[in-house]
């Protein structure tokens, strides 16, 4: 339990650190990986190319500290890191490793102004949210590892399938190698997998959705190639679609997330999605549509349909099931996309156009997509006067130990 003076110290410190927090968490990474050089294979490299990863650790170190007077405030936020870190195989032991050189950093960056009693304070705060941390991940780990098919670290699957399902999506059916059964999951969660990137020389880890409903057998991933002009490419899934084929072994993490529909629910739900952003949501209206009286609908923002999965099965679907209504946006459609066949409407969603389809009776509105994209649509649904508790979304991106 931290002492009042404790959490005095700290909140009077928060903005020190913050004024000098990507300074600081640039030191804390050059200390961790100089001593423990073996962590590259946790981290994602590509966000620590790009500082993604600096600048949300910052951000957390910061946001801790303006609610340690309430921690129960970052509930929400600490399930979620909870969920990633089970899913990326953390473990206590790398705890008292990163609070050594986040600390060690401080002290670095601030020189003489950290003295003694501020990292002394700061060393229990961090050890109070390590070990809230630690408590939730091994409930989570437990938990996986009691169920049917469940496991915790890393379990070693077999690719069944590779079927591309656009020009930048491809999708990958994968089986355990010893056929034992998988641990089912809640639609919307997501799984880790972990391969060797040849590239940097490192095990890279990345979560992926899963994009089709619980079998007890198998689990499928629909991956994004990652590539631009302007940013490195993303190694993971540069790999998977260009080298990882039929027959290849893979690891996997059992499924985890806080991201999935209530599927003993009855109420609608209302989709929405940018781009790759709509795997987890195949999952959660496959499943969702087996209750022919629960209402489902689904909005989908691509730019055309070279880029745009599943279009045909989402039609079909909607087509043979009564309870629900799809609405597919094309910003940039191509000459050859029929509008009434390919897509609805063009430009980028915009759910203000179809108040009369998605303000439905207790309905829960799920978004995932580019992160812009989802802020966008989380604003408007909160203009619409749907309440926050409804309204979840899903973030891949940089945290503490991995993205």
């Amino acid at each position: 339990m931290l002492t009042q003076k404790t959490k005095d110290i700290v909140k009077a410190t928060a903005p020190v650190l913050a004024e000098h927090g990507y300074p600081i968490i640039q030191r804390f990474y050059r200390r961790l990986f100089e001593a423990h050089p073996e962590l590259k294979n946790v981290f994602n490299m590509a966000h620590q190319e790009q500082g993604q990863q600096q600048q949300a650790l910052a951000r957390a170190v910061y946001a801790y500290a303006e609610n340690i007077e309430d921690p129960g405030s970052l509930t929400a936020v600490l399930k979620n890191i909870a969920n990633k870190h089970a899913s990326l195989d953390v473990r206590p032991e790398h705890y008292p490793i990163v609070g050594e050189h986040l600390l060690g950093a401080i002290r670095d960056v601030l020189g003489p102004a950290a003295t003694d009693d501020i990292i002394s304070a700061w060393a229990q705060a961090y050890g109070n949210l390590a070990d809230i941390l630690m408590g939730m991940e091994s409930e989570l780990r437990e938990r996986s590892e009691q169920r049917l098919g469940g496991w915790t670290g890393w379990r070693p699957f077999i690719v069944r399938e590779k079927r591309p399902e656009s020009s930048v999506i491809t999708s990958f059916v994968l089986e355990p190698v010893d056929g034992a059964p998988v641990v089912n999951f809640e639609p919307g969660q997501y799984i880790s997998i972990a391969v060797n990137v040849p590239a940097l020389g490192l095990q890279q880890i990345r979560q992926y959705s899963l994009s089709d409903m619980p079998n007890g057998r198998s689990y499928r991933i629909s991956v994004k190639r990652e590539s631009s002009s302007t940013e490195p490419p993303g190694y993971v899934s540069c790999l998977l679609h260009d080298h990882v084929n039929v027959g290849d072994e893979i690891r996997l993490a059992a499924p985890y997330g806080n991201f999935h529909i209530d599927v003993n629910a009855g109420t609608p739900i209302v989709l929405i999605s940018g781009g790759v952003g709509l795997t987890p949501m195949i999952s959660m209206l496959k499943r969702a549509i087996q209750d022919p009286q629960r209402r489902v609908v689904f909005i989908h923002g691509a730019r055309n349909s070279g880029v745009h999965a599943m279009r045909d099965r989402l039609r079909e679907t909607a087509a043979t099931h009564a309870n629900f209504h799809v609405v597919v946006f094309y910003d940039e459609p191509l000459a050859t996309d029929v509008q009434g066949r390919d897509y609805d409407r063009t430009g980028f969603v915009d759910v203000n156009l179809l108040k009369d389809s998605i303000l439905l009776p207790d309905a829960d509105y799920y978004i995932c997509g580019p992160i812009p994209f989802m802020r966008i649509q989380h604003d408007a649904l909160k203009n619409l006067g749907i309440g926050e508790p409804r309204i979840h979304y899903e973030v891949f991106g940089p945290d503490l130990f991995a993205e």
